[in-house]
Parts: C-alpha cells; sequence; structure tokens
C-alpha cells in the first residue's frame, strides 16, 4: 500500500467537523495517563443523551449468561407489524476495550434499528483492563448464541444475523465472525466493521501519518492495547481472537461493510483487512470516508456522520436484501 497523503484539518471540506475535531483535541480526556477505571469515569460524564428515544418501539435490558457470571445487553425493537421476521443486529460498542457502554451507543442503536428495520441486540462486554483478552471476544460471541437462540422471542429472522461493531467494537466483530465460523455457528449473513481496530502492531503508514491531531492517537491506541492485553502486548492462542488478520484463513467468512475514515491512525488496518477478505472471496463493500476522523459514524450531532452513516444503512439493508422481503 502506498503512502498515505496526510490531510491537513484545513482541508477538511467541512467546516462543523473541523471545528468538532478542534474541540476534541483541546478536551478530550487523556486517558493515555489514565488508570482504565478514571479513563471510564471521565468518558462516562461526557457522555450525552439521545434526543431520538422514539426511533424504536422498545429497549429492554436483558442479562446474557457468560462464562464466570452474566453481561447486560439491550434490545432495541423497531416499529412496525408484530407479524414479520426482521434481520437481527448483535452490535458491539467502541472505546478502546476500555470504556463507553450501553448508553453511550444507545442513540446510535436506536437509529441503525430504525433505518435497517431490525432488531438490534447492543453488548455490554467486560471491559479491560480488569478483564484481559480474550474476554470481550468471548463475550460477544456468547451474546451471539445467546440472540441466536431466540429468534422467535425477538422476532428475528435466523437467515439474516449480523455481527457489527465499531472501532474495537469493529475488532470484536471481525473477531466473532471468524469465531463463528471456526465453532460452527451461528450461520451469519454478514459482518459491519466501522473504523476497526484490527492488529496492535500499529506499523502502518497511517499510524505516522495521523499519530496525533486527529483525536484517535498512537499513544492513545497504544495504551487501549495495554489495557486489553497486559504488560508487552502479548497475544492469546490463537491470536486471531484479539488480531483477526492473523488467521490462516478467512475463507467462508460472511459478508462484509468495511467502513474507514481516511484520517485515521487505523485507516490502513481497515482497507488492509478489507483486502484481505477479499482475496480470500469474501464479498465485501468497502467505503473510505477519506476527510473524516475516527468515530465519526457514532457522534450522532454531526451533519457528516450523518451522511456516512445514511451510506452504511443502505449498505446493509443491502447485504441483508432488504428490498427482495
Amino acid at each position: 500500500m502506498p503512502d498515505r497523503p496526510v490531510l491537513d484539518p484545513d482541508d477538511l471540506l467541512d467546516e462543523e467537523v473541523a471545528g468538532f475535531l478542534k474541540v476534541l483535541d483541546e478536551s478530550f480526556p487523556p486517558v493515555a495517563t489514565m488508570s482504565g477505571a478514571d479513563a471510564r469515569a471521565a468518558t462516562k460524564a461526557r457522555q450525552v443523551p439521545p434526543t431520538n428515544l422514539d426511533d424504536v418501539r422498545s429497549a429492554e435490558d436483558v442479562r446474557v449468561p457468560v462464562d464466570g457470571g452474566t453481561i447486560g445487553a439491550r434490545v432495541y425493537r423497531p416499529h412496525g407489524p408484530d407479524d414479520v421476521r426482521r434481520p437481527l443486529v448483535v452490535y458491539l460498542h467502541g472505546g478502546g476495550f476500555v470504556f463507553c457502554d450501553l448508553e453511550s451507543h444507545d442513540g446510535f442503536c436506536r437509529q441503525l434499528a430504525r433505518e435497517v428495520d431490525a432488531v438490534v441486540v447492543s453488548v455490554d462486554y467486560r471491559l479491560a483492563p480488569e478483564h484481559r483478552a480474550p474476554t470481550a471476544a468471548e463475550d460477544a460471541y456468547a451474546a451471539l448464541l445467546w440472540a441466536s437462540e431466540r429468534h422467535a422471542e425477538l422476532g428475528t429472522d435466523p437467515t439474516r444475523v449480523l455481527v457489527a461493531g465499531d472501532s474495537a467494537g469493529g475488532a470484536l466483530a471481525a473477531v466473532v465472525a471468524l469465531m463463528a465460523r471456526d465453532r460452527k455457528g451461528p450461520a451469519l449473513a454478514g459482518q459491519a466493521l466501522l473504523g476497526p481496530v484490527i492488529d496492535p502492531a500499529g506499523d502502518t503508514p497511517s499510524y505516522d501519518a495521523y499519530a496525533e491531531g486527529w483525536f484517535n492517537t498512537r499513544a492513545t491506541m497504544e495504551w487501549y492495547w495495554e489495557q486489553y492485553l497486559g504488560p508487552g502486548r502479548p497475544l492469546p492462542e490463537p491470536p486471531e481472537l484479539v488480531a483477526p488478520a492473523r488467521a490462516a484463513s478467512h475463507a467462508g467468512l460472511p459478508p462484509a461493510v468495511v467502513v474507514v475514515t481516511g484520517a485515521d491512525p487505523l485507516a490502513d488496518e481497515g482497507e488492509r483487512y478489507a483486502d484481505r477478505l477479499a482475496r480470500a472471496g469474501v464479498p465485501v463493500r468497502t467505503r473510505i470516508h477519506p476527510t473524516l476522523f475516527h468515530g465519526l459514524l457514532t457522534f450522532m450531532t454531526l451533519r457528516a456522520g450523518a451522511s456516512a452513516r445514511e451510506l452504511l444503512y443502505a449498505d446493509l439493508r443491502a447485504l441483508l436484501n432488504q428490498e427482495d422481503r
């Protein structure tokens, strides 16, 4: 992959995005200098309540059994008739494996349920550093199993199950797709990876180009991986439980929608993973937003994020064959 051209914040066509980036760079908590608990508290204090509560008919909090106890999840049911089997989307939030939760992504999941006309199960997987890798991935897979055992109760279609996630949640979604293949189910109709974290190596040109000044920095990414993997960042066995690109094969994985923000340390690894899937024969739709930075897809107040989300929802509807149902 050739060296990535480096954007200047002044090159951003949308002044709203440039202004938002400036605010984030000046005010986002310096999480890489904090403990996991302190970073979690600082980011939690910044959460803004959603303004789109009416996007769904209901949002129900449930408990999902996992190894060692239970985790939370939230089931979003869209408006519409009860006698229709809808797609099931198991959603995994971002937050560097360390923070964010059901509340941080509540507005996004409500809109996702409405726009895709899907039942969305948002997963409150256990967080690092209290729970090291691969706990989050195992929790995510357990939630997929839980939801897939309840199609009649949820009103969902077992032939249209999708796993999705943003940032660290994108990593988990990619890992869960591998787990579902290798553990013989559940069958997935697709995977949606939104600005995904793919590998702890951090050795791509985009890591150098956007190491700082674009909200998600190299130092922050290194801190996230340290929290999730532990000192020295050892990988578990098999390594694809954390780093999905390191799987021996990507053949037989479900079709993918991969969304990449260009002004992002993670841009190259997202594009490379999409290419790796395509070379393995996996149908892939890659959406590259060259002048957006990390996380904008789930910032619900920005117009630039709204247009990117509209493309995402259209891609997911097409992937799930909504027009044919």
